[in-house]
């Protein structure tokens, strides 16, 4: 059973198929985390709370001084009576209290899992997910707070999300309203977060966690570029495949705060949530607030283990159905051959090429609309400019489609410029305050997308693009963060809520196009990986990686974002030489292996190709599409990490086993180097593979445990690539 409830010794115990998550109440109804990790059969008295009188540690019961809510390793800590680490939430009434206390009221266990009104979030059907509801009161308030817990049993995942919800006679406000909160009754850890910048998404960062707090948040208005919404805690030498971790990935695509705090008694505290910084919510009577969920991961098998569970779950529970299985077709984009310099006979020369190398998509980007010769202008106005293309995009795509390509459009709907017709029609359509001047981000505004009229004009404005071409590929671009985030529209008084509303809008609007265009791929994008989340994902299922393509780069962020992405929600592109963002000059071949391991496309001017450039291309297309369906939808391992030495290998075994396909990169050449060794992972032990180049037999084992000796090679930035197929 998922979720159970000992009425005696007053335990909840969620199992998962590998692990065990427990709870129990005490005194009053105060809810205590008992444990999380490796599955359990039983949670009897074998972690059972320790008391202890602590000086300066309050105590709610003048008879108990060994009870305070200050040592109590909690669920949802409150704030103002005792507790003085970091609460999971905060309230503040009409007369300026901030004080609540939270105690048990009741719970259900509930077969399926209930949709969080307004908000992306993870699904199963009643058999595959098992949802606790535990109900928290705080009586002189009049809230009431709903914790849930749901357990993917054989994912060994547990989501949580909370709703308040204000039974008084009065109104509320929330000041803080985080989705996870976890006590760990020990220290011996150290955090993994993701950091970077535009260009440098996902750098991984591992340190020790040491007394007071370790904090990640964005308070950009977007989960950012310069924080990734995850966290992860991982025993002292938890390993890529050996030890545990414990790990968290929030499923929103605005302001967030991932937090880590080591109280004096060793104890940590881990939450996870909305940011409070500049954002509260007005809650009247009546009225509830949903907060977005977390996604739980126990992994006692490392990083490993961690990113197999998060790539199975995302793929099965989040991302749309429709294209959880759906091959990705081969791109090309406009972007890096044309820029804002569009012609209609340049782009149907550079399809000529794209269809004669065996490329499947061609993505009209940036450029297209308005009077859009630079990023200054035409945001918001989405009609094509007659200048670029005569025809306009009907003629375009038609023929586009007759040269056997589906067709792509660039978008960003979520934007305006000064130098627009929108603008000059309703400048109040802007995110602002009024007084106050601008801050512009590449030269243009941000819609105001907590009105309902801005979201009709934005779901009505490209619904009629989309609905008058025949168009495959939606890439929706973001690029700038908030700034002035008011609303005329909101009273005073609910200005703390313009971060969260914004978002609320963009999922509306997000879930009404990609509704009224089901068929439609829609990747997202904010300048590259600014806003790859779990949000976005459950609207469009791939998400482009980085406007940074350069090969050795790309090792690093797609390494890093494969901590808790599989490979299919990532694009990838080979673009020209010498890189745009770096300078650097890296062969073809490796720029295609790199691309290769994950949404294969190119980005460069393939009419200023050589015919043996456009040779190679030609064959890099066509080994893409043999290896497809095992990049895409087979297992991924990571085997070398290019953040800890020159070389950097991962691999891929396809979803029945039959295929594995390697890669192995060596970023610069060394004088006396050493031979490399790659040795591959999750394999057969048993089972015999064939070298598809060479025809050497080899023992599963004997690739994974022995590994093959990669050849010496004089050359920087090197790759190479490895097929193997089982032959028994």
């Amino acid at each position: 059973m998922a979720v159970s409830y000992d009425k005696e010794r007053k335990i909840f115990h969620l199992r998962g198929k590998d692990t065990s998550y427990a709870m129990k109440l005490v005194k009053d109804g105060y809810l205590a985390h008992l444990y999380w990790g490796r599955g359990l059969r039983q949670v009897s008295q074998g972690r059972d709370l320790v008391w202890k009188d602590r000086g300066f540690a309050p105590n709610p019961y003048i008879e108990d001084r060994t009870f305070s809510l200050d040592t109590l390793p909690q669920e949802y800590p409150q704030t103002g009576n005792g507790d003085f680490r970091a609460c999971a939430y905060g309230i503040r009434e009409e007369n300026g209290s901030r004080i609540s206390n939270l105690l048990y009221e009741d719970h259900e266990i509930l077969e399926g899992k209930p949709e969080l009104p307004g908000l992306p979030a993870s699904f199963g059907s009643p058999e595959q997910v098992t949802t606790l509801k535990i109900h928290m009161a705080d009586s002189i308030l009049g809230l009431h707070v709903f914790l849930l817990y749901s357990v993917f049993e054989e994912e060994n995942v547990i989501t949580r999300s909370v709703r308040f919800e204000n039974r008084s006679g009065r109104p509320l406000t929330l000041t803080k309203m985080l989705s996870m909160s976890l006590d760990l009754r020990e220290d011996e850890f150290d955090v993994l977060t993701l950091y970077g910048a535009h260009n440098n998404e996902r750098n991984m960062d591992r340190r020790p966690l040491t007394s007071g707090s370790v904090r990640v948040e964005s308070i950009r208005g977007t989960s950012s570029p310069q924080q990734a919404p995850f966290m992860a805690l991982l025993r002292k030498g938890a390993t890529e495949d050996t030890g545990e971790v414990f790990a968290a990935n929030f499923v929103y695509s605005g302001n967030f705060l991932a937090e880590a705090q080591v109280d004096p008694f060793r104890n940590v505290r881990f939450q996870m949530g909305m940011n409070p910084w500049n954002g509260e919510w007005l809650l009247e009577p009546g009225e509830s607030f949903q907060t977005p969920e977390v996604v739980m991961v126990y992994s006692a098998d490392g990083l490993n283990g961690m990113s197999q569970t998060f790539h199975r779950f995302y793929q099965n529970h989040l991302v749309p159905q429709a294209f959880a299985g759906k091959r990705r077709p081969i791109l090309i984009n406009s972007w890096e051959g044309s820029f804002f310099d569009l012609k209609e006979e340049k782009l149907l020369e550079l399809a000529d090429r794209a269809a004669e190398a065996g490329i499947e998509l061609f993505v009209l980007d940036d450029g297209w609309f308005g009077h859009r010769d630079g990023d200054d202008s035409s945001l918001g106005d989405w009609v094509e400019d007659r200048r670029k293309l005569p025809g306009g995009l009907e003629r375009l795509s038609q023929e586009i489609h007759k040269r056997g390509l589906e067709f792509g459009l660039w978008v960003e709907p979520e934007m305006i410029s000064e130098d627009s017709e929108l603008y000059r029609a309703h400048p109040d359509y802007a995110l602002h305050v009024e007084g106050r001047p601008y801050t512009y981000g590449r030269g243009q505004l941000v819609l105001d997308l907590t009105r309902k009229e801005v979201r009709d004009y934005v779901v009505e404005s490209i619904s009629q693009v989309l609905s008058r071409i025949q168009v495959e590929y939606v890439k929706w671009d973001m690029n700038r963060h908030l700034t002035e985030a008011g609303s005329g529209s909101l009273p005073w008084n609910r200005q703390g809520e313009v971060f969260h509303r914004y978002v609320l809008g963009l999922y509306d609007i997000a879930a009404r196009l990609t509704g009224r265009f089901p068929d439609i791929l829609f990747e997202s994008c904010s300048s590259g990986g600014g806003r790859f989340d779990p949000g976005m994902l459950y609207y469009m299922p791939q998400t482009w990686c980085s406007d940074n393509t350069d090969a050795v780069c790309r090792m690093r962020i797609q390494y890093a974002t494969s901590l808790t992405y599989p490979p299919v929600t990532m694009g990838a592109h080979v673009s020209g030489i010498p890189n745009q963002q770096t300078g650097r000059v890296t062969p073809l071949a490796t720029r295609g292996y790199v691309a290769m391991s994950a949404d294969f496309g190119y980005e460069l001017d393939l009419c200023k190709c050589g015919a043996e450039e456009l040779s190679q291309i030609r064959e890099q297309v066509a080994f893409y599409k043999e290896i497809r369906d095992t990049v895409q939808f087979g297992r991924f391992y990571r085997v070398n990490s290019p953040f800890e030495g020159n070389v950097c290998q991962w691999n891929f075994v396809s979803q029945d086993g039959r295929e594995a396909v390697a890669f192995h990169f060596e970023i610069l050449s060394q004088p006396a180097a050493p031979v490399r060794l790659l040795k591959l992972k999750g394999l057969d032990p048993d089972g015999v593979y064939r070298d598809q180049e060479s025809g050497i037999l080899y023992g599963g084992d004997e690739l994974m445990y022995c590994g093959i000796s990669v050849p010496l090679k004089k050359q920087d930035f090197r790759g190479e690539c490895f097929r193997f197929m089982r032959i028994k």
